[in-house]
């Protein structure tokens, strides 16, 4: 069945969602990517889920996206955003090869994808926006995230259900890492019951150069 949304809104890709889905499913067979192989669902979790946060994305923007997975949220909008710059990373290479695969049966230009933890990756590179679906805590993804967002860019949080105590509980790790927190968004999904909040933090002084630390600290002592 079509994906009504997509087929509306981004009728030029269509094809290339297709495409998409068709190589997750059968790479998910060797590799786990997802749990989410049916094709209506893979659309709508996944592909129409993650661009719900593309019009937030400034022309011409660099985008990096941590620990992407399956390249989600990020790789949805980039097909449909010719114009941004993106960075794909993850801390295992498989993922990065499907990611390569796809980049390449898609024809998608302006990607890159990076093998490394975050705490591994070059301090000096900077982003207008960090991107993580990423299912942890709101003070764990930022100090994954924002030591590499410019000063005056965002980090974007996509987070589920309420969030309220965690957005709480963040407070201080995100004031330690330079960020705050400047609004955050319910989205209804399209053509589902299921909500999205979308968290914008604006980057809006240096992160210290300590961040985020290794030895998966980040994880296991979350700055509180």
């Amino acid at each position: 069945m079509d994906n009504l949304y997509i087929k509306n809104k981004y009728s030029d890709f269509y094809t290339q969602f297709e495409k998409y889905c068709s190589l997750l499913v059968e790479w998910n067979e060797k590799i786990n990517l997802t749990a989410i192989t049916d094709h209506d669902e893979v659309f709508t979790k996944h592909f129409v889920d993650s661009l719900i946060g593309e019009e937030f994305i400034k022309k011409n923007a660099t985008v990096i996206d941590i620990g992407t997975g399956a390249g989600f949220p990020s790789l949805p909008i980039k097909i449909v955003r010719d114009d941004i710059n993106l960075t794909l990373n993850d801390c295992l290479n498989k993922r990065l090869i499907f990611l390569s695969e796809v980049i390449k049966e898609l024809n998608i230009n302006k990607v890159r994808t990076v093998h490394s933890r975050a705490e591994d990756l070059p301090k000096n590179e900077k982003y207008d926006y960090a991107l993580s679906r990423a299912v942890a805590s709101l003070n764990t993804l930022c100090e994954y995230c924002l030591p590499f967002v410019k000063v005056g860019g965002y980090f974007i949080a996509y987070k589920s259900k309420d969030i309220d105590e965690e957005l709480k509980n963040s407070e201080k790790a995100i004031e330690i890492l330079g960020g705050k927190i400047e609004e955050v968004k319910e989205i209804e999904i399209p053509d589902t019951d299921i909500l999205r909040k979308l968290v914008f933090i604006k980057k809006i002084k240096e992160t210290p150069a300590k961040y985020p630390r290794g030895k998966n600290l980040p994880k296991t002592k979350p700055l509180t």
